[in-house]
């Protein structure tokens, strides 16, 4: 029972369902499925799954509801599925806290990479270095080798998406990266919805980094060069 990970795919289409927990199987993946939110509400109460693979648009409750409700409990990254044309959601279901997104009708293939590139938390030699790495964005610290966020004694809590970008960033502190390696290193495609997607995190990781996310200290956008970490 080696299973990369466990998931679940919640979609009202049945067709759906069973042709990605098909593929999801064969790829070595653990995959139960839920018809509706309610249903998918049911399933997380009881099983701790390592990612969802959600659709906006179900009878019932949507998707961004189902996301929204269970947002405080919910560290689970998400992967929503949209019908084409639906591009305001799709920047409204990434600043609910969906890490990614794919439009309908898609390949299973491509599916399977979005999976990887937010399941894959690279060990890096960080991971073996000694003692904590600190970055320090005045009342914010970063724990490198923990990926985890702080601000005094509280946690805050990072999307996977969110957490693998700050990984990025935090690496290469107080040096500019350009949002196509940003894109590469997080296993997205180059194309104009990406973009958008990778505007989206960095204003969302500024919310809780930034005293003032209108004006960017430590997360700053370099013209012409991408984005730059800028620690105390």
């Amino acid at each position: 029972n080696n299973y990369l990970a466990h998931i679940l795919v919640v979609d009202d289409d049945k067709g759906i369902r069973s042709l990605v927990k098909k593929y999801l199987n064969e790829n070595q993946y653990l995959v139960n499925t839920a018809s509706s939110a309610e249903d998918a509400f049911e399933k997380i109460k009881i099983i701790k799954f390592d990612l969802i693979i959600l659709d906006i648009m179900m009878p019932g409750k949507s998707g961004l509801e189902f996301i929204k409700e269970n947002k405080k409990d919910l560290d689970t990254p998400v992967i929503l599925l949209t019908a084409k044309g639906q591009a305001y959601e799709r920047v409204e279901g990434l600043e609910t806290g969906a890490d990614d997104y794919l439009s309908k009708p898609f390949e299973p293939k491509e599916l399977l990479l979005r999976l990887h590139a937010i399941l894959r938390r690279v060990p890096t030699d960080l991971d073996q270095a000694t003692g904590p790495k600190l970055i320090t964005l005045g009342q914010i610290r970063y724990d490198m080798q923990r990926k985890e966020l702080w601000k005094a004694d509280e946690q805050i809590r990072l999307t996977a998406t969110e957490s693998a970008l700050m990984g990025i960033l935090a690496q290469s502190a107080g040096k500019p990266i350009r949002r196509e390696d940003l894109m590469s290193e997080l296993g997205r495609d180059h194309s104009q919805g990406q973009d958008r997607a990778i505007d989206v995190q960095i204003t969302r990781l500024r919310r809780k980094i930034e005293p003032d996310s209108k004006q960017p200290r430590y997360l700053q956008t370099v013209r012409g060069e991408g984005y730059m970490l800028n620690p105390d």
